[in-house]
């Protein structure tokens, strides 16, 4: 993920990179992983911790939000402070915090455990890529993005399988504490394959926007606080309205912040740019329909059907090798049609997919009823998450390439924030204790197979046309530019 023009440190010497390399693909595999991971073990620390269903919305979004709220932010210091403390000083947050949740016995630690995963993958994410791109030049660097990126898509996929394997085995806590020997391992042996930076990095603390990071943030804190209220308070209450309302007054003052600001996070003429938009709008609902869907159907899994946890994260392979699919082949299609169809294409099948996932009965199986479905939905989702990267990339000036990325980017966690506390709201009559019936879940996927459409439309009008200009193709997370 490029976010803004962060400096890589001096004096790497090429020959060392693909050591670097290698741990710092490690280290963005785990925050990816660390997106999807808890989702099968959700049911299990909701009956551990005793939490319900707004608690376990939380474990999920906080990791996101504060990952994605204070991902631009991460990319600025790496930029005043040099990309290897940044980066060092991620990955030990983002480990300690992975053995908070692992210890947590109550919802409040282990949310608060998530809330600093997310702050130190902000910080880890942008200095890492920064790193990458200082080490490799040429086709080598091309090589290395390549690398990078794929582990985005990957990184999704095991998550789920993993969080299965975990949850059934040693248990849930492992979801957690497996992060801890990685960060600590990452953590001695990148001093020695990122050599320090010979002088520090241009900038200062004048250069770093944190009001501007502050106010996206809180925001869209508010804006999940709302939406996943909604389920229990219902739509038109002071529980629901007021924090949607603070939401849309702190999204106005950080358009002021940015506006006012001498080095805003987010430049607004940017943020107009009709690429930047569907870029922006693209990933936000690729992520929101994907997360969206893992969220229910691993509930749906294990609440009704009481599927264990090994075999709910068994069920969700062949969706996660649908997404990868739909991605290389989103790749391909873009360089021949252009975007705009790919991306429409794109929405429409996750759409029907989602259509066909109302299809479920807890007296049927779940692989014929809820998987053909949910593999459709996913093989659509893979090239969404291409398009948004690709259109917005081809089509903004090189100058602002770090920041155009770094604000899509933002988006893919914000996405997924907002697309689980939707679902989960319209889901809340099935998820609550001792529910019976699965209109809930229902209707949460009749709402993904609506809004996926819509998307489809929307698309139609906003992703520009044409073939993007040069090859360039980013996945999700970590690309270059």
């Amino acid at each position: 993920m490029s976010h803004g023009h962060v400096a890589p440190p001096r004096g790497m010497r090429a020959t060392g990179g693909w050591a670097a390399l290698a741990l710092l693909c490690l280290a963005q595999f785990m925050l990816i992983v660390d997106i999807t991971v808890v989702q099968v073990a959700l049911p299990s620390i909701g009956a551990d911790l005793g939490l319900g269903r707004e608690a376990l919305t939380w474990v999920v979004t906080t990791y996101t939000l504060c990952f994605g709220g204070l991902m631009v932010l991460g990319g600025r210091l790496a930029d005043a402070l040099g990309a290897r403390r940044t980066l060092l000083a991620g990955l030990a947050v983002f480990t300690l915090a992975s053995l908070v949740a692992g210890i947590a016995a109550d919802g409040a630690t282990l949310i608060a455990g998530r809330a600093l995963q997310g702050v130190g993958a902000a910080l880890m994410s942008p200095s890492a890529l920064a790193v990458i791109t200082g080490a490799f030049h040429g086709d080598r660097r091309g090589r290395a993005l390549g690398v990078w990126a794929a582990i985005g898509g990957s990184g999704a996929a095991a998550g789920v399988l993993l969080g299965g394997l975990l949850t059934a085995g040693p248990g849930w806590t492992w979801v957690f504490y497996v992060n801890v020997p990685i960060g600590v391992l990452v953590l001695a042996a990148l001093p020695a394959v990122v050599p320090a930076p010979e002088r520090t990095a241009h900038g200062g603390r004048a250069g770093i926007d944190v009001p501007g990071a502050a106010a996206v943030t809180l925001a869209t804190g508010l804006l999940i606080y709302g939406l996943v209220g909604a389920g229990d308070a219902g739509w038109t209450s002071t529980r629901t309205l007021l924090p949607l309302a603070g939401s849309a007054v702190l999204y106005a003052v950080f358009v002021l912040i940015e506006r006012t600001a001498r080095e805003p996070l987010m430049r607004v003429a940017t943020l107009t740019r009709r690429p930047v938009l569907s870029g922006v709008f693209v990933m936000l609902m690729a992520t929101g329909l994907m997360l969206g869907l893992f969220f229910l159907s691993s509930l749906y899994l294990q609440h009704v059907l009481r599927m264990s946890p090994l075999a709910t994260g068994l069920l969700f392979l062949p969706v996660a090798v649908a997404i990868t699919a739909g991605a290389q082949l989103g790749a391909h299609l873009i360089g021949r049609v252009g975007g705009r169809p790919v991306a429409v294409a794109a929405f429409a099948l996750t759409a029907l997919g989602a259509w066909l996932m109302t299809r479920i009965d807890p007296g049927a199986s779940a692989w014929t009823t809820l998987l053909p479905g949910f593999v459709v939905a996913a093989f659509g989702i893979g090239p969404a998450f291409v398009t948004a990267t690709t259109t917005t990339m081809a089509n903004v000036p090189s100058g602002e390439a770090g920041v155009a990325s770094g604000v899509v980017n933002t988006f893919h966690e914000l996405g997924g924030s907002i697309g689980v506390a939707v679902v989960s709201s319209v889901a809340a009559a099935g998820l609550a204790p001792g529910a019976a019936g699965i209109g809930g879940f229902t209707g949460a996927l009749t709402v993904c197979a609506i809004a996926a459409a819509v998307a489809a439309v929307v698309s139609l009008g906003l992703v520009p046309g044409g073939r993007p200009a040069g090859t360039f193709v980013g996945h999700g997370h970590g690309h270059g530019h």
